[in-house]
């Protein structure tokens, strides 16, 4: 029966990463297909020819590429897990007595190099995902989700919206590229009489879907476009939480065919992408939607339901249960759509008047 021997030891010549790593682990498959030194290039008008010497930018990426990779909470876990993490050591190049790098020089590095550096690493990352067959491109699915600000509820404050805006404006916050939702005048910004005093560019909103917290905290809204063929991340846009996810459709779709080079046949959507806007947008285009229409107004029981009036495209009109027509009123641009009513004195003489409608005046179908 052995006995093992706890005392560290004081020198180790013959320790070997390379040796320590199981053939099968995940980083070895990803260091032997990807070659990370292409950020080099890619950066290398963020730095001068003098000064400090800057952290290795292929490391950074690296950095990143694992919090993401295993979920990491923050860049200070992540940096107090390396020194106990062989595999990441092994993946990263380093030794066991490598100096591990400050938190810091994750967040420098996404301040120096700047927004469109990120969007070039997406775009060749899709890129390079068609090339390899993962996207088909002309089938989208498009979905938007709330994430949560890295702000506490307890800085929110309440006032009226008047003091907010000035509250806003105190605070130096930029005016918002979208302010609302888009081609929509009458949309009113989601609660104006809070403010965030740590993020003041989060509007609070209330997650509403099925299974979240359903609490009112700064927040902003990630929307996507995935290609069906492998799951593939073909665009994204970030953007305040207000900012509805309809008004985001034919972004995503331009993003998604100027980056893939793909035409799209198909956009597929829930029901917050079934307004009659996207519809009728999608269609112009020459793309099927697949979006859930919104709820019109709900079915009286014993009534005409609209699926029984006839429309006549060529003469731009519809034929009732009874056999009456009904012509264009009129376009309302707030609800999108156009009535269709009978002449007068018509509905108010018909025998069917009690299961078609209760109005003093006439049934009207809406398109």
């Amino acid at each position: 029966m052995g006995q093992h021997d706890g005392q560290k030891e004081f020198f180790s010549y013959q320790v070997d990463l390379d040796r320590r790593i199981r053939a099968d682990h995940p980083l070895r498959a990803i260091r032997t297909r990807i070659d990370f030194r292409f950020v080099r290039d890619e950066v290398a008008h963020c730095y001068g020819h003098n000064g400090n010497v800057s952290t290795d930018p292929e490391v950074i990426l690296k950095l990143m590429f694992l919090l993401f990779l295993d979920n990491v909470k923050s860049e200070r876990e992540l940096m107090r897990m390396l020194p106990e993490r062989l595999d990441y050591l092994w993946f990263l190049g380093f030794g066991l007595d490598t100096e591990i790098p400050d938190h810091s020089v994750l967040s420098k590095a996404r301040a120096r190099w700047g927004q469109p550096v990120f969007e070039s690493f997406f775009i060749r990352i899709v890129q390079q995902c068609v090339e390899a067959g993962l996207v088909d491109g002309t089938k989208l699915h498009l979905d938007g989700s709330l994430i949560n600000a890295n702000a506490s509820r307890d800085r929110v404050v309440q006032a009226a919206p008047e003091l907010i805006a000035a509250l806003k404006a105190a605070y130096q916050v930029e005016e918002r590229k979208f302010e609302g939702h888009t081609g929509a005048p009458y949309y009113q910004p989601v609660n104006a009489s809070l403010c965030s005093t740590t993020d003041p560019d989060a509007p609070c909103v209330r997650n509403s879907k099925i299974g979240a917290a359903g609490d009112t905290r700064p927040r902003y809204k990630q929307h996507r476009a995935v290609d069906t063929s492998c799951g593939v991340i073909t665009a994204t846009i970030t953007t305040a939480a207000d900012i509805a996810e309809p008004s985001q459709t034919r972004p995503l779709i331009a993003q998604h065919q100027k980056t893939t080079g793909c035409a799209v046949a198909t956009a597929v959507g829930d029901q917050q992408y079934g307004t009659i806007d996207n519809h009728r947008a999608l269609l112009q285009r020459g793309i099927r939607p697949h979006l859930k229409t919104m709820p019109g107004r709900p079915r009286t029981p014993g009534r005409f339901p609209a699926e029984d009036f006839s429309y006549d495209p060529a003469a731009d009109r519809y034929q009732c249960p009874a056999g009456q027509l009904l012509y264009p009123r009129g376009y309302d641009p707030h609800r999108q759509h156009t009535g269709y009513v009978a002449r007068k004195g018509i509905c108010g003489a018909c025998p069917l008047r009690a299961q078609c409608t209760n109005s003093k005046h006439s049934r009207m179908v809406a398109r």
